[in-house]
């Protein structure tokens, strides 16, 4: 790749086309509030919040997923991943609107939560609303804090580099943030080891904390259903669900960036065996929980698989098995389909939607009588969240470089292009 070729690719990082991500993600926003404000408003709110809440655990966990790819990357010193990298950085702008989210979610908490109007004494006080919004928050807030750390330490020398390229509020910005950067071999190494110790402290606490999470908001809605490997099922999933969404992004900026001498065969035939290797993991967690629930035949376990395996809520249920685990399995099995752009842009869509629908099975059957809905208040909903991730993802590509110039040259370096 030419010298010429790579100012380019710099230069378009540096000013992304992110309008179409802002418009459309401010259009779908404002959508998704409507509906939002008129069933809070009409006969059902306990509709609304429940939809809230699929959506919260899902965009949430997400945009968390998308991070910790980055950040194992780091771990494991992969350099194929350079020219993607920031795509998936880019998902931290959606945290603290996730944040924000969780706080307005308690407002519909005795929508939500069965444990407040019918206590369950055998949780004594671990399931008590001060109990659980207070740490769920410290949690969420510690995940944020060492995300953007890690963020803001990968980005800062690419700015460094940039800085030239930018005018008005946006240099000022990259300046105040490289103020104290000189660009000498020593700082960056030193960047690096910072980066080095954030990377496997992300992971730790996003495990832990994510099966907190899990426990705290999704397992509590059925109070006497207990798996010990819920948590790892719920994280797990969410670094799924955050790969397919740093593919979906992969397709969207590569024509948009010029970028398809740098993101080639490698970079989607590697995301493609990392979504084909963790759905097939998703299907073991979910074999290994139902394996141990069902030998055991205790009611208030098996309860919980039979609403959902049976009765109105079974074809929601064949559905996420086909879409999670069985048509990504058999599609991007073949080579083929992971390098080729359109096919894998399908399987990896597939699974992103499956995932959704895994969501809305493990919260809704909890809290409703009624078999599945699925009308506009659903989809206006789940469209003013994604609207919502576009925006704050297009706010993050308008102000940041999409291009690590870094991690750039040491794919180009290592031939990983």
């Amino acid at each position: 790749m030419t010298a010429e070729a790579i100012r380019e690719t710099h230069r378009r990082g540096v000013n992304a086309p992110a309008g179409l991500l802002l418009f459309g993600g401010a259009m779908l926003a404002v959508l998704g509030l409507g509906f939002f404000v008129v069933l809070l408003t009409g006969d059902d709110p306990g509709r609304a919040w429940r939809m809230f809440h699929v959506n919260f655990l899902f965009f949430t966990g997400a945009a968390q997923g998308a991070i910790i790819f980055a950040a194992t990357q780091k771990i494991t010193k992969g350099a194929w991943s350079g020219p993607i990298i920031r795509f998936a950085e880019a998902a931290a702008a959606f945290l603290p609107i996730s944040l924000i989210c969780f706080v307005l979610l308690f407002l519909g908490r005795h929508y939500l939560f069965p444990w407040i109007e019918h206590p369950t004494p055998v949780r004594g006080n671990w399931l008590t609303t001060p109990w659980v919004f207070w740490r769920d928050l410290v949690a969420l807030l510690a995940l944020l804090s060492v995300t953007l750390a890690f963020v803001y330490n990968d980005l800062k020398p690419d700015i460094a580099v940039v800085k030239q390229h930018v005018s008005g509020w946006r240099r000022q910005l990259y300046e105040r943030i490289t103020r104290d950067y000189t660009g000498t071999t020593d700082e960056l190494e030193r960047i690096e080891r910072r980066l080095n110790w954030l990377a496997p402290l992300l992971c730790l606490l996003y495990a832990y904390l994510f099966t907190l999470l899990a426990f705290d908001l999704v397992m509590s809605l059925a109070p006497y259903w207990l798996s010990n490997l819920f948590g790892a099922f719920f994280f797990m999933g969410s670094f799924l669900t955050g790969l397919t969404l740093l593919g979906l992004m992969t397709v969207f900026w590569r024509r948009r960036l010029g970028m398809r001498e740098m993101i080639g065969r490698e970079q989607f035939h590697d995301l493609g065996k990392l979504v084909f290797g963790f759905s097939i993991f998703w299907a073991y967690l979910v074999y290994s929980q139902v394996l141990v629930i069902w030998y055991g035949n205790l009611p208030e376990e098996t309860s919980f698989l039979f609403y959902r395996f049976w009765g109105e809520w079974r074809p929601i249920a064949v559905l996420v098995g086909l879409m999670v685990f069985l048509i990504p399995f058999w599609g991007l099995i073949w080579v083929k389909a992971k390098v080729t752009a359109f096919t894998f842009t399908l399987f990896v869509l597939i699974s992103f939607v499956g995932v959704w629908l895994e969501r809305y099975l493990l919260v809704q059957p909890s809290l409703t009588e009624h078999g599945p809905a699925f009308g506009l208040p659903e989809f206006g909903i789940t469209a003013g969240f994604l609207g919502l991730f576009l925006f704050a993802y297009g706010i993050f590509a308008r102000t940041f470089p999409m291009v690590s110039p870094r991690l750039l040259a040491e794919a180009e370096e290592t031939g990983h292009h």
